[in-house]
């Protein structure tokens, strides 16, 4: 893919994110994602999704509260 714009469109931000732009939508009306509204279209800046993105990968966030599998069959030992 090529590098991605500083502000995206709904399809260009879930392209970057790996996720359906179904889905980025639902976590938009959710506010679990940073956007903001241009006209009546939605808009992702690249720089705030990066740093969303690290937070999010830092404090953990974003994961359910089952541990992974690989973990469960371990405790279970």
């Amino acid at each position: 893919m090529a590098e991605a714009p500083e502000v995206m469109n709904i399809r260009q931000a879930s392209e970057y994110l790996g996720v359906s732009p179904d889905t980025l939508y639902k976590y938009v009306y959710e506010e679990k994602i940073p956007a903001f509204k241009l006209g009546n279209r939605w808009k992702f800046k690249k720089t705030i999704l990066d740093s969303w993105m690290e937070r999010k990968s830092i404090m953990g966030e974003g994961r359910g509260k089952k541990r992974p599998k690989s973990a469960r069959a371990a405790a279970g030992r």
